[in-house]
């Protein structure tokens, strides 16, 4: 598996300039659509009662890259630091686009659910590179005193590059949109589901196109990488679900921070391998791309089971209120 796993970083995946340009809009267009969500009463909510929102923020930037973190280092002789890093730099973004979506079909918390979207959000600006620095670097060390310390190649990451790309995806679309959503209420009720369903169909447009174009590659390889985006994966909705759970908080809102932690933005992640400026053409970074690419697909289809699960699954108002 080590083998075939260290074949993976010599390849560089069929992505144009052209492509990452459509992706970058798809990321900043899916953004707005959200922050167009976002209601200034929804925050005086959660002023109110918090415990959930800091809840899911943990779960996504705390719990989540630490579990991924403890998860590499006990296999970390079986995969190669490229993967690795991979999997810390999705763990790292915040939540994936579909995730409001998919809370809606399990029945969760959708209020909490827009509202976690948009605070990792702009968390995400700060909280993405910190934690890719953190753990990675962690994890480089660590490496450093392993059989396999002669695979790793250290990886000098502009922070400061990271943190712009992030926010101009990011940030100033929510900014934008949330301004049109609290100056034009009535248009932006017009709009909101349109674009929704529109971005959500580029994402998976464009996720489906880069497969295409990679196809060869990824039939070659994906047996490794589809097993370990699964574990990865699973680790994180148990995660989500696990760490909800301990504090209490209702079954509706325990969907939705297990979605929220379960479904990364590996958009984001494509955008950050795929910019030279932070990961240079000359470094072999085939298996972080793997990681991520296969992770904006199978999200996509494990968000739908879980969602298809917890919808057969009804939550009486008495167990709710319970639960509260």
């Amino acid at each position: 598996m080590l083998e075939a796993l260290q074949d993976l970083d010599a390849i560089r995946l069929n992505f144009s300039k052209e492509s990452l340009f459509i992706l970058n809009l798809t990321l900043a267009f899916i953004m707005f659509g959200v922050a167009l969500e976002i209601k200034i009463s929804a925050f005086k909510k959660l002023i109110l009662r918090p415990k959930p929102t800091v809840i899911g923020v943990i779960s996504q930037f705390v719990m989540l890259p630490a579990v991924t973190f403890i998860l590499l280092a006990i296999f970390r002789n079986y995969i190669t630091p490229t993967v690795a890093l991979g999997m810390i730099l999705v763990s790292s973004c915040p939540g994936g686009n579909i995730s409001n979506f998919i809370s809606s079909l399990a029945k969760g918390n959708i209020e909490l659910s827009v509202s976690l979207t948009a605070f990792a959000t702009l968390g995400a600006i700060i909280m993405t590179p910190l934690n890719f620095a953190f753990w990675g670097g962690l994890y480089n060390r660590l490496l450093s005193k392993a059989e396999a310390s002669e695979l790793l190649r250290p990886l000098e990451i502009d922070a400061s590059q990271m943190f712009q790309t992030v926010f101009i995806l990011l940030g100033i679309p929510l900014l934008i949109g949330i301004f049109i959503s609290h100056q034009f209420p009535v248009f932006t009720k017009k709009i909101v589901k349109p674009i929704k369903t529109l971005s959500v169909l580029i994402f998976i447009g464009i996720v489906v196109m880069a497969f295409s174009n990679n196809y060869q590659y990824f039939i070659e390889h994906i047996y490794f990488i589809f097993l370990i985006v699964l574990i990865h994966n699973s680790v994180a909705l148990v995660t989500g679900y696990s760490f909800s759970s301990f504090f209490g908080i209702t079954r509706r809102e325990r969907r939705s921070v297990t979605i929220e932690t379960g479904i990364q933005n590996s958009g984001l992640g494509l955008v950050l391998i795929f910019n030279p400026k932070i990961f240079p053409d000359d470094l072999h970074i085939g298996g972080m791309a793997f990681i991520a690419a296969w992770w904006g697909i199978w999200h996509i289809l494990a968000g739908l089971g879980i969602a298809w699960f917890w919808s057969g699954i009804k939550i009486p108002d008495g167990k709710e209120n319970q639960n509260k």
